[in-house]
């Protein structure tokens, strides 16, 4: 199992694709931390993977601090931080207000930074560690937007994900001395109740089509053996990486 042993958060994972990672990260041998706002479902998927749940709301400085305290209580360590928490379930698209985008901001970016400043401490003093942030393709795509009068789009949930990629970036270089890799991974549009609820499925049936090189839609297990590479010994030299897993939609390089 290639994450026998490690112990490893991962926030919003009650649900859609972080509840996948929480499963596949346990099949591989590691004691889950299951992080969520949503307490009835975070400690039933945490039941079923043998692991643990804890409640955090990720854009509250003094919940991460309290989270990742009582993870070292209870493990002595964090091998593995996976940023998964973002508001995309039941996301306003039309919410151009700079209320709304200080909102998405403060869970889908600094919700993120808190979580990596929380473990930080502890993965310098225990010789390295994984970061893992959940981008999306979005952060790479232009679609145009309706405006309608003076609002000028906000475009938040795109530029909260094109943000998390320079964090991952910039915090790479920054932290790769004391062994800690950081890394992201960029679902394309993911079959979850989330995806089905916010886009049309004709429009998912084009993507499908027309923008991946592989035709078939993507799931959150697809997602999941990229999450457990950069978790695991095997990607011990890879950092500052920005990896498009979205069946060909995004192609850098």
């Amino acid at each position: 199992m290639k994450l026998d042993g490690k112990v490893a958060i991962i926030t919003g994972s009650a649900q859609g694709i972080g509840e996948a990672y929480a499963r596949r990260f346990a099949a591989e041998g590691a004691r889950v931390v299951v992080a969520d706002v949503n307490r009835d479902k975070g400690e039933a998927v945490a039941r079923d993977v043998g692991g643990t749940f804890e409640h955090v709301d990720v854009s509250s400085e003094e919940d991460t601090k309290r989270l990742v305290g009582e993870v070292l209580d209870r493990h002595g360590r964090v091998d593995v931080l996976l940023n998964n928490a973002a508001i995309f379930y039941g996301i306003e698209n039309q919410n151009t207000t700079f209320a709304y985008l200080r909102k998405i901001f403060d869970v889908n970016y600094f919700g993120a930074w808190l979580m990596c400043r929380a473990v930080f401490p502890s993965m310098r003093a225990g010789g390295g560690g994984s970061i893992i942030n959940q981008s999306s393709s979005a952060a790479f795509l232009h679609p145009e937007y309706p405006i309608e009068g003076d609002e000028l789009p906000s475009f938040h949930y795109s530029v909260t994900k094109a943000a998390l990629n320079a964090m991952t970036h910039y915090m790479a270089g920054c932290l790769g001395r004391w062994n800690i890799r950081v890394n992201a991974i960029c679902p394309g549009p993911t079959m979850t109740e989330a995806t089905r609820r916010i886009v049309p499925e004709h429009f998912l049936d084009m993507i499908v089509q027309f923008q991946m090189a592989i035709h078939r839609p993507l799931h959150p297990d697809d997602l999941t053996g990229t999450a457990v590479w950069l978790a695991s010994n095997d990607s011990r030299m890879v950092t500052g990486q920005v990896i498009p897993v979205d069946g060909g939609m995004v192609m850098l390089g």
